[in-house]
């Protein structure tokens, strides 16, 4: 079984001091993370790669600077599950099926988890046969009105979630 923390939004130092306590706990107790985008600076992108021990799918979101050198789409393949992960930019109208898109463009598996952030909701739905997730904002950046991250585990192709908030 591994268990996978999935995060966004991150936002330090623009909106946020630093990232919560409790959200670094789980990125320390993961074997894998991944960052939909928007970390901020590259000062929290190389904090998150290091505690997530260099297992971090991370891509590119609208307020990163250019020194972040990652890709703005990604996959991760763990135990029979693939997640496509992507930032999700531009309008919030229309942003589950642009993720969605994104994810069935980005992987040649039948059926991806999409992960994205960018609108700082947290998301579980279906999107056109796609299961989309968002997990809000790790810190509770605005306009979130609180911290909120996934946890997942996956187990011979199954996926379980867990919304954690502080």
């Amino acid at each position: 079984m591994q268990r996978i923390a999935i995060l966004s939004d991150t936002h330090v130092p623009s909106r946020e001091r630093a990232v919560p306590d409790w959200v670094v706990a789980e990125l320390e107790r993961a074997d894998h993370v991944i960052h939909a985008g928007d970390f901020d600076s590259k000062g929290t992108c190389d904090r998150i790669e290091l505690l997530a021990e260099g297992e971090l799918t991370a891509v590119r979101g609208n307020t990163d600077p250019p020194t972040i050198e990652i890709p703005y789409i990604d996959t991760l393949e763990v135990d029979g599950v693939t997640f496509a992960v992507t930032h999700g930019s531009g309008s919030p109208n229309g942003w589950g099926r642009r993720v969605a898109e994104i994810a069935r463009s980005s992987t040649s598996d039948d059926d991806p988890v999409a992960v994205a952030g960018h609108t700082h909701e947290v998301v579980d739905r279906t999107v056109e046969g796609v299961r989309v997730l968002n997990p809000g904002s790790a810190t509770g950046a605005a306009p979130a009105d609180r911290a909120t991250m996934y946890v997942a585990t996956v187990e011979d192709g199954t996926l379980s979630l867990d919304l954690r908030t502080d």
